[in-house]
């Protein structure tokens, strides 16, 4: 299972030809804290990578989740929208945000695996 990290802390995982699904790290969790509220991109809508695709809130702060590939979104976790704090409790797994049909598969090519992205954050 291929699993890719953003330097904007988004994660996202290969789940077999162009599906993936997409969340936030651990690092970006920790660093929000309590999540309280998330907004979910639209399912069937299209973003180029980089664009907004939702945000997510803390009881300290708000950010964007940025999309970190071109492609459409297929599904959001409507069990994150029901329970946020599933961003916390579980980030890698039933935290996840939304799953997205890639355009360019090869944009994974150019972000981080796991050991370059655990440098990173240690860094950031």
């Amino acid at each position: 299972m291929t699993v890719k990290y953003t330097q904007e802390h988004e994660w996202i995982r290969l789940e077999g030809g162009d599906a993936a699904t997409v969340g936030i790290t651990v690092h970006a969790q920790d660093a929000l804290g309590d999540v309280v509220f998330v907004e979910l991109p639209e399912a069937g809508r299209r973003y180029a990578k980089g664009e907004t695709a939702g945000v997510v809130e803390s009881v300290k702060a708000a950010a964007d989740v940025y999309m970190p590939v071109t492609g459409e979104v297929t599904e959001v976790n409507e069990a994150l929208r029901a329970d946020p704090a599933l961003a916390n409790s579980d980030p890698l797994g039933q935290g996840w945000f939304f799953k997205v049909k890639l355009a360019q598969p090869s944009e994974l090519d150019a972000m981080m695996d796991e050991t370059a992205y655990t440098e990173f954050a240690r860094n950031a």
